[in-house]
């Protein structure tokens, strides 16, 4: 992370650390939790619109992850990390198998199909009885000895993941996605299999995906099919439009201050969605370079480098 502030970072990382740590309460403890997941959730999202591709098969996989890391620690008593392990892989397997037959398809239609596959798989979790129907599945409990340190263990995994795309994005892999976004035709003149790479980045970010479904099922210690309808890609997509697309730090700050907002909506009853949605639409009107963009004018005129995202 050379380019990047790493006195800040390292600051940052060990105050959420700490922070989690001495949360104090049920609720605080849940909502780093909260905001930590979906921190990574925005990220990995957005490191497929590095193709140009909104992938709003991205909350399917959320499931998928969660469901696989449930039935890991519920079915099999399975080791917590070995449970989020294989709720990643599970996400990323199916996801290159998704992603083979559906990624021949471009923007609006690659959308609807992504949609399409998620309602498809929120309708299955709800006629499978051995993970619960419609009920859902109940006991995703982290092992007792870990219970007081799992927020921070969600945020440690967080930040670790956080990197990686972060590495993975300023890699040569990543300049190869942005060129793909940009010109996919070019790409392919060069002798790049353009269908393969966009292949693995949906992988990618469905391995990372699929750590936050694990993460979140052992959070919440139920799950059920509603969790994971379209909506969670449609909150993703406000995060990082309010945060600001051009660097991965973007994502980070939209998705910490919406969350927090959602909390915050939460007071003002039947008014909530009314009250979070123009929140949303003025922060996109007024920001369209998001919260990232105003930072960026803040700083006395410096810049902090643009991701590949740019």
């Amino acid at each position: 992370m050379a380019k990047l502030p790493r006195a800040l970072l390292v600051a940052a990382s060990l105050c959420a650390v700490i922070g989690s740590y001495f949360s104090g309460s049920d609720f605080a403890a849940n909502l780093i939790i909260w905001v930590a997941i979906n921190v990574l959730m925005t990220a990995s999202f957005r490191f497929v619109l590095l193709i140009g591709e909104l992938n709003f098969a991205m909350a399917g996989f959320v499931g998928i992850g969660a469901y696989a890391g449930g039935i890991a620690t519920t079915m099999y008593h399975l080791p917590l990390a070995l449970a989020l392990l294989l709720g990643a892989a599970a996400a990323g397997l199916i996801s290159l198998v998704v992603g083979f037959v559906t990624l021949r398809a471009k923007g609006a239609y690659f959308l609807l199909v992504s949609f399409a596959f998620t309602e498809v798989l929120r309708l299955i979790y709800s006629k499978v009885d051995v993970i619960g129907g419609n009920s859902g599945m109940i006991g995703i409990f982290p092992p007792a000895y870990l219970a007081r340190f799992y927020p921070a263990i969600v945020v440690l995994v967080v930040l670790f993941f956080l990197f990686v795309l972060y590495r993975m994005e300023r890699s040569d892999f990543g300049k190869i996605l942005v060129a793909i976004r940009n010109n996919d035709d070019l790409v392919q003149t060069v002798g790049i299999d353009v269908h393969l790479t966009k292949v693995w980045c949906l992988g990618i970010a469905s391995f990372v995906t699929g750590i936050c479904g694990a993460l979140l099922a052992h959070a919440n210690n139920v799950i059920s099919p509603g969790d994971f309808s379209f909506l969670v890609a449609v909150y993703t997509l406000a995060y990082l439009k309010v945060g600001g697309e051009s660097h991965i730090l973007g994502a980070v700050l939209g998705a910490i201050v919406l969350t927090l907002l959602a909390q915050y909506a939460l007071g003002f009853g039947a008014y909530e969605h009314i009250f979070y949605g123009a929140a949303i639409v003025i922060g996109v009107l007024l920001l369209p370079d998001g919260l990232f963009g105003l930072a960026q004018r803040m700083l006395s005129g410096r810049r902090w480098p643009e991701g590949s995202g740019s």
